[in-house]
C-alpha cells in the first residue's frame, strides 16, 4: 500500500513538473509587480532565479519524455473541459528554447532597465509574457492553447507601450492590438470547429484522429482559420507593419520576440501538422504568402541603413520562409527553423550594439571583387553540383521531393557566396573558401534535415507525395528564388542604373505596405495616434 501511494506520489509529481516552468515565472512576475518602479529591491534577483528554474523544469521535462515517451497528462479537471499537458519532440523542444532564450533576455533586462522609472513594471510582464509561452507551447487541451495564444499577445502589449511618449511605439502597439485580435479571432473560430467535428478539447485526440485519415465536413476551414492565425502572428506581408515599429521598444522585447511570440505562427501549423495535410489548398497559399513574404523581407533588409530595422526585416523573411516550409509539410524542418532561428537572432538584437561599434572601429575594407555573368553561371553550376553530389551520398531516394526542392533554394544563397569567390579580383583563398562553405553547407542541411525527422517521426507526419499542385508551387519557388538569387549576385553591375536607385527607395519603404495600413485603420498622423 505504501509502495503504491509512493509511487501514484511520484507520478503526479512527474506530471507537474513541465508546469512549473511558467508558475515560477508567473509568481515572479506578480512579485515584480508589487514594486514597480525603479530599482526594485529583490524582484530582479526573483525573476532571474525563476526564470532559471524554468530552463531546469524544461530540461527536466526533456528527461520525462526521454524516460516515458509522449504523453498528455490531466492536471486537474474532466471530460475535456480540464487543464492539461502535452509533453511530446514539439512541446519539450520549444520549452526549452523558450525556457534558455528567456533566462538570457531576463539577465540583460535586469542590468539594461536598470534606473528605469517603470522598471519592475517591465521586469514583471517580461516575465508574464515568457510564462504564457511556456504554457501555450505545452497545452494540451484547445481551451488552454487559445487562452495561452491571446495572454501571450496581451502581455506582449504592455511591453510594447513601456515608452508611453514615443508615438512610433504606441503606433506599432495599436496595429499588433488589430492583428492580433483578428488572429485571436481565427484562432478561437478553428477551436470551436476541431470540437463540433472531432467531439473533444483534447488536442493529442485530434491529431491522432486526423492523422487516422478521417476528414471532417469543415476540415477545409478549420486549416483556412489556422492559416490566417498564423500568419497574422508571425508579421507576414501586408500585415508585418508592426514588428519594424517594435523596434522603438526596448532592445529586450526585440529579443524577447523570438522566444516563442513572433514564431508561435509556426508552432501552431507545426502542431496541427495533421489537420494541415487535410487541405492542400490551404498549404499552397501558405506556399505563396510565405514564399512571397520571404523574398520581400529579404530585399528590404538589404536595404535599410539602421540595424534594428534591417534584424527586423529579416526576421518578417525568416517568418515568411518558416510558413512556407509548413505549406510545403516540412514540419520537422519547420521546427528545426524556429529553433536556429530564435537563438540566432535573439543574440543578433542583444549584440547589435556592440556590433556596430565593432563595425566601425574596423578598417574600411578595400575594393570589393564584383562577380560578372560568367562568375555567376560558374557559381550556381558549381552549388548545384555540389548539392546534387553530396545529396545522392545522403540518398535522394529516401527523401521527399519538397525537402529536394527546399534544399535547392537554400543552395541559391550558396551559389551568391560562391559568386564572389569567383570573381575575377577575388583571391585563389577566398575562392577555396567559398567552395569549402559552400560543401559545409550542403552537408549541415542534409544532416540536420535526417536528424530533425528522425525525432520527430513519431509525432509529426512526413510530406506526402507531392500532386500537381504541389509540384507547381516548388517550381514556382525555385524559379523565384532562383531569380532573385541571380539579380542580387549581378546587382554591383547594374545598381548604377537610375532604375535600382527607385527600387531600392521602395523597397526600403516595404513597397508602401505599412503606410496603407496605417491609412486604413486611421491612424496615419502623430496628431491622430496621440488622441487614440
Amino acid at each position: 500500500m505504501t509502495l503504491t501511494f509512493t509511487e501514484s506520489r511520484s507520478a503526479m509529481l512527474n506530471d507537474l513538473i513541465p508546469t512549473l516552468a511558467p508558475a515560477v515565472l508567473l509568481c515572479a512576475a506578480t512579485a515584480a509587480f508589487v514594486n514597480p518602479g525603479k530599482r526594485p529591491k529583490l524582484a530582479p534577483k526573483v525573476i532571474e532565479a525563476s526564470a532559471m528554474l524554468a530552463v531546469i523544469a524544461a530540461l527536466a521535462s526533456a528527461g520525462l519524455l526521454m524516460m516515458q515517451g509522449a504523453q498528455t497528462t490531466l492536471i486537474f479537471g474532466q471530460d475535456g473541459f480540464s487543464f492539461s499537458t502535452r509533453l511530446d519532440i514539439v512541446s519539450v523542444s520549444m520549452l526549452v528554447l523558450v525556457a534558455f532564450i528567456g533566462w538570457i533576455v531576463i539577465r540583460y533586462s535586469v542590468t539594461y532597465l536598470d534606473g528605469e522609472t517603470r522598471q519592475g513594471a517591465f521586469l514583471g510582464w517580461m516575465a508574464a509574457t515568457l510564462a504564457c509561452v511556456l504554457l501555450l507551447v505545452q497545452a494540451g487541451n484547445l481551451v488552454i492553447f487559445v487562452f495561452a495564444w491571446i495572454a501571450t499577445s496581451l502581455c506582449l502589449q504592455r511591453l510594447l507601450l513601456f515608452y508611453t511618449d514615443r508615438t512610433s511605439a504606441i503606433r506599432a502597439a495599436r496595429k499588433k492590438f488589430i492583428v492580433a485580435r483578428l488572429g485571436d479571432a481565427a484562432l478561437a473560430g478553428a477551436a470551436v470547429l476541431l470540437f463540433v467535428d472531432y467531439g473533444t478539447l483534447d488536442i493529442a485526440t485530434i491529431l491522432d484522429t486526423a492523422r487516422g485519415g478521417i476528414v471532417p465536413d469543415n476540415a477545409m476551414w478549420v486549416a483556412g482559420l489556422l492559416a490566417i492565425a498564423a500568419v497574422l502572428k508571425s508579421a507576414l506581408f501586408p500585415t508585418h507593419g508592426w514588428l519594424i515599429e517594435v523596434m522603438e521598444t526596448p532592445t529586450p522585447v526585440s529579443a524577447l520576440l523570438h522566444a516563442g511570440v513572433v514564431n508561435a505562427g509556426g508552432f501552431l501549423l507545426i502542431r496541427f501538422a495533421d489537420v494541415m495535410l487535410m487541405s492542400p489548398g490551404i498549404l499552397a497559399v501558405l506556399v505563396l504568402v510565405g514564399g512571397f513574404s520571404a523574398l520581400f523581407g529579404g530585399l528590404a533588409m538589404l536595404s535599410q541603413s539602421a540595424v534594428k530595422n534591417s534584424l527586423a526585416w529579416s526576421t518578417i523573411a525568416q517568418m515568411g520562409f518558416m510558413i512556407m516550409q509548413c505549406g510545403l509539410a516540412l514540419f520537422p524542418l519547420a521546427l528545426l527553423h524556429i529553433v536556429a532561428h530564435s537563438l540566432y537572432k535573439a543574440h543578433a538584437f542583444l549584440s547589435a550594439g556592440m556590433a556596430v561599434e565593432r563595425v566601425a572601429s574596423l578598417r574600411r575594407p578595400g575594393p570589393i571583387a564584383v562577380p560578372n555573368g560568367g562568375a555567376v553561371a560558374r557559381a550556381f553550376i558549381l552549388a548545384i553540383g555540389i548539392y546534387t553530389i553530396i545529396g545522392i551520398t545522403f540518398g535522394f531516394d529516401v527523401k521527399s521531393s519538397q525537402s529536394i526542392a527546399l534544399g535547392g533554394i537554400l543552395i541559391f544563397g550558396i551559389a551568391y557566396l560562391l559568386a564572389q569567390g569567383f570573381a575575377d579580383a577575388a583571391p585563389r583563398a577566398l575562392t577555396l573558401r567559398t567552395a569549402l562553405y559552400s560543401a559545409a553547407a550542403s552537408v549541415s542541411y542534409f544532416a540536420l534535415q535526417t536528424g530533425a525527422e528522425w525525432l520527430t517521426a513519431n509525432t509529426l507526419p512526413a510530406a506526402p507525395p507531392p500532386g500537381p499542385l504541389e509540384w507547381a508551387m516548388m517550381a514556382l519557388a525555385l524559379f523565384s528564388f532562383g531569380l532573385v538569387a541571380i539579380a542580387q549576385s549581378l546587382f554591383p553591375l547594374w545598381s548604377i542604373h537610375p532604375a535600382a536607385a527607385g527600387l531600392r527607395v521602395h523597397m526600403a519603404n516595404g513597397l508602401y505596405a505599412n503606410a496603407i495600413f496605417d491609412r486604413m485603420i486611421g491612424n496615419w498622423s502623430a496628431l491622430n495616434t496621440k488622441r487614440s
